[in-house]
């Protein structure tokens, strides 16, 4: 059976159906991953704007 670690406190997590809150060994944390995304505690690496290009303002109407 495969085994995971759960991404918050690294208990081992079974990684079958029976597991229901996988990759997390717990609802309680689930529950801490999902408010470290809404602190924006986590950031999804990306490059940088080119400085060149301008923003555009999708809410202006035509």
């Amino acid at each position: 059976m495969t085994t995971v670690s759960c991404p918050i406190c690294r208990a081992p997590v079974p990684w079958t159906e029976a597991s229901p809150y996988r990759p997390f060994c717990s609802e309680r944390c689930k529950q801490i991953d999902l408010g470290a995304w809404a602190n924006e505690e986590y950031r999804v690496p990306g490059a940088e704007p080119d400085p060149g290009v301008e923003a555009v303002d999708l809410t202006e109407k035509r």
